[in-house]
């Protein structure tokens, strides 16, 4: 009896966190926030021949660096965080590494009154899992639930993806000085050189960049990433990868 009483309780407890990381991630959903996004050093990009879609220039990080008036090391070590140490962009030629966050996509079709069972049922891959073993690798399978999402809704699913090697949700298309979420994401799909470009939007029209030129881990972690940047440690993280960095500089 005893046993199960443990059980119980426990999954009470996981129960209220789940909800509680939910409620934080809805809290904060006009910045970065994720819940079942990874990072986008799960890529392993297939052949890239296109120089703007494998690398960034030192040029590139010092011209967006100059333009936000911070260091290059700072952006090296949001990049370290969010697209892994190889800071990668995009896993196909045209075709930048993406995240389809479930959750944000079921609660954007529920405010816009669609019905979600009848969603779920006419594209179930949109709700699913990643499924690497259907659909060959980790990008192909996030673009196969970004594509059944778009078929439910193209607006609500671009908006419900996390973008480039900064994961920048699609819902921030406005933050980034686009027109609409397509043109958003047009601008990803061109070059990495963009993604820091919208990167550098971003974080200057959310006022981040305070924080980046004091090197305020904390504050940036916590607007950048959501109330959780704690327990993921992301600005601990941050201090460490601009330390690795500066000392190259």
């Amino acid at each position: 009896m005893n046993r199960l009483f443990t059980i119980i309780a426990a999954l009470m407890v996981a129960s209220l966190a789940i909800t509680h990381a939910y409620s934080c991630v809805g809290s904060t959903d006009s910045i970065a926030a994720k819940t079942d996004t990874v990072i986008a050093s799960t890529f392993a990009p297939d052949t890239l021949n296109d120089d703007r879609y494998t690398r960034l220039t030192d040029a590139d990080y010092r011209r967006i660096a100059d333009e936000l008036g911070i260091e290059v090391a700072t952006i090296k070590a949001v990049s370290d965080i969010e697209a892994g140490k190889n800071h990668v962009g995009f896993f196909e030629p045209g075709k930048p590494v993406i995240n389809f966050d479930r959750a944000i996509f079921t609660r954007r079709l529920s405010r816009a009154k669609i019905n979600i069972t009848k969603a779920r049922a006419s594209h179930p891959v949109a709700f699913a899992k990643v499924n690497v073993r259907k659909y060959g690798s980790y990008g192909k399978a996030q673009y196969a639930r970004l594509q059944s999402g778009m078929e439910v809704s193209n607006d609500i699913a671009k908006e419900s993806t996390f973008w480039g090697m900064f994961q920048i949700g699609g819902f921030n298309w406005r933050k980034c000085g686009a027109k609409s979420v397509d043109e958003f994401v047009d601008l990803m799909s061109e070059s990495e050189a963009m993604q820091l470009e919208l990167f550098a939007r971003f974080i200057r029209s959310n006022g981040m960049d305070k924080y980046l030129k004091t090197k305020n881990w904390s504050a940036f972690a916590r607007a950048y990433n959501g109330g959780n940047y704690a327990k993921k440690r992301y600005h601990k993280r941050l201090a460490a990868a601009y330390a690795k960095y500066s000392k190259k500089q």
